[in-house]
C-alpha cells in the first residue's frame, strides 16, 4: 500500500506544487479567506468529495471509504496568511499588498487537497470516515479552531484523533518532526498603557516622564521568567511593539507596548499573569504614573497525545525511513490547534522545508520567509498514509479477540 501510495503522491505533487503557489500568490487575512475558500471548494467539487461550510470561510469536507466502519480520524490545515510584505522574487509573489504567506498556510492547505485527492483515489481500500478540515484564521485569536469545534466540526461523525502539521525551516527538507507530550507553548496577549505628564524634554523636573517609567517596568517585568518561574518550566516575556510618540525634545504624556506570554503550564500561566500585572501597576504608580494593562488569555499549550502520536510516529517511519522521523526540542510558538487537543486525541508534527542551498532557512512570520517545495512531493502522502494507517489499526483495535 505504501507503494501505491507514494505513486498518487508523485502524480499529484505538481499539481500540489501548483495548488500552493497559487495560494501564495493570493494571500488573505484571517476570517477573510473568501478566494481560498472557493478555490478548495472547487477541487473538491472537480473531485467529486463532498464537503459543506464551516466559520464563515472554513470547509470540511468527508471521504467515507467503501469498507463499512463508524470509525472516523480528523486530518488538518489552516488557511489564513499574515499583515506582513513579501519580499522574495519569485514568479508567484503576493499579489495582495502587505498580506503574504508566511507562515506556509498556503503549504498547508495545499498539502491537505493533495491527501485528499490521494484518499479519494484509495476509497476502496479505506475503512471508516476521514474528515478534512480547511481551517480559517489560525493566526488571531479568538482563533478558527475554537469557533469550528463550537460549529460541530468535531461531532456528526466524532473522530477518534486528528492530526496536523506545519511547515518548518528549521527541519531538513525530506524529514518531519514529531514529539510527544508537551509540544507548543499558550500565548497570550498583553497590552499595557503609562500615562504620565508629558512636555518639555528640557524640564524634566516638571513632568511625570512615561517613558522613563516604561524602562523601568519592562527591565523589572523579566523577574516574572527568571526569578518566579520555576527554571525547569519554559516561559517567555517578549515585548515587541512600543509608541511613545515623543520628540528629542519632548516627553509624551503616554506610551503604549503590547507583548506575548507564553509557557506550558496553565497554573503557572495563570499566576504569571497576576505578577505582571501587580509589578506593571507598582511600578508605574510608584513613580506617579497610571498603568492601564490588559493580558488577552489566547491558545493553550499544545500537547501531542502519548499514544497517538506513537502511532503517528510509526506511520511515518514506515513512509519516510527511520532515519527521516526526528524528535523536536519544545517550541514557544503557540498554534491554535491547541484547542483540538485539549478535546480529542491530537498529533501535530512539523514538515521540514528547510534547504540551506534554496535559501528556506528563513524565520517563519519573516518578509522573506519561503519553503523548499520538494517538501510537497512527500507531504500530501505521508498525511494519506497516515490516514489510512490509523483507520486500519482502529478497525483492528476494535475486532473482538
Amino acid at each position: 500500500m505504501i507503494k501505491v501510495v507514494k505513486d498518487l503522491s508523485r502524480q499529484i505533487s505538481e499539481s500540489v506544487i501548483s495548488y500552493r503557489r497559487h495560494l501564495h500568490a493570493h494571500p488573505e487575512l484571517s476570517f477573510k479567506e473568501f478566494e481560498t475558500s472557493a478555490f478548495i471548494k472547487k477541487n473538491l467539487d472537480k473531485w467529486g468529495i463532498q464537503w459543506k461550510a464551516a466559520a464563515g470561510t472554513g470547509v470540511i469536507a468527508l471521504i467515507t471509504g467503501d469498507i463499512a466502519s463508524d470509525n472516523c480520524i480528523a486530518l488538518r490545515a489552516d488557511m489564513d496568511a499574515l499583515p506582513i510584505g513579501e519580499t522574495n522574487q519569485h514568479d508567484f509573489i503576493s499579489r495582495n499588498k502587505g498580506v503574504m504567506h508566511a507562515c506556509g498556510h498556503d503549504a498547508h492547505t495545499a498539502s491537505l487537497l493533495g491527501t485528499a485527492y490521494i484518499l479519494h483515489q484509495l476509497k476502496s481500500v479505506i475503512s471508516g470516515t476521514i474528515k478534512l478540515i480547511f481551517q480559517p484564521a489560525e493566526e488571531i485569536l479568538p482563533g478558527g479552531a475554537g469557533i469550528m469545534i463550537e460549529e460541530g466540526v468535531l461531532q456528526d461523525p466524532v473522530p477518534s484523533i486528528i492530526i496536523g502539521q506545519h511547515v518548518a525551516p528549521f527541519v531538513p527538507v525530506g524529514k518531519v518532526a514529531i514529539r510527544k507530550g508537551k509540544f507548543m507553548a499558550s500565548m497570550d496577549e498583553i497590552f499595557i498603557t503609562i500615562s504620565g505628564k508629558g512636555g518639555h524634554a528640557a524640564q524634566p523636573h516638571r513632568n511625570l516622564d512615561p517613558v522613563m517609567m516604561t524602562a523601568q517596568m519592562l527591565v523589572s517585568l523579566q523577574q516574572v521568567v527568571s526569578r518566579m518561574a520555576d527554571p525547569a518550566m519554559p516561559s517567555v516575556l517578549s515585548f515587541g511593539k512600543l509608541i511613545a510618540n515623543g520628540a528629542i525634545n519632548i516627553i509624551p504624556d503616554s506610551v503604549y507596548i503590547e507583548g506575548t506570554f507564553r509557557t506550558m503550564n496553565e497554573e503557572w500561566r495563570d499566576e504569571a499573569h497576576k505578577q505582571i500585572k501587580k509589578i506593571a501597576v507598582s511600578i508605574v504608580e510608584g513613580l506617579g504614573g497610571i498603568c492601564k494593562i490588559e493580558i488577552n488569555k489566547g491558545y493553550p499549550n499544545l500537547t501531542n497525545e502519548e499514544a497517538a502520536t506513537t502511532a503517528v510516529e510509526g506511520y511515518a517511519k514506515e513512509y519516510l525511513g527511520n532515519e527521516n522521523v526526528i524528535e523536536p526540542s519544545l517550541w514557544m510558538a503557540a498554534e491554535d490547534f491547541a484547542r483540538y487537543s485539549q478535546v480529542i486525541p491530537s498529533c501535530f508534527y512539523l514538515l521540514g522545508t528547510g534547504n540551506e542551498q534554496k535559501n528556506t532557512c528563513i524565520s517563519l512570520h519573516s518578509p522573506g520567509f519561503d519553503i523548499d517545495e520538494d517538501a510537497l512531493t512527500l507531504s500530501a502522502g505521508l498525511m494519506a498514509h497516515i490516514a489510512i494507517r490509523s483507520l486500519h489499526d482502529l478497525v483492528s483495535q476494535s475486532l473482538p479477540d
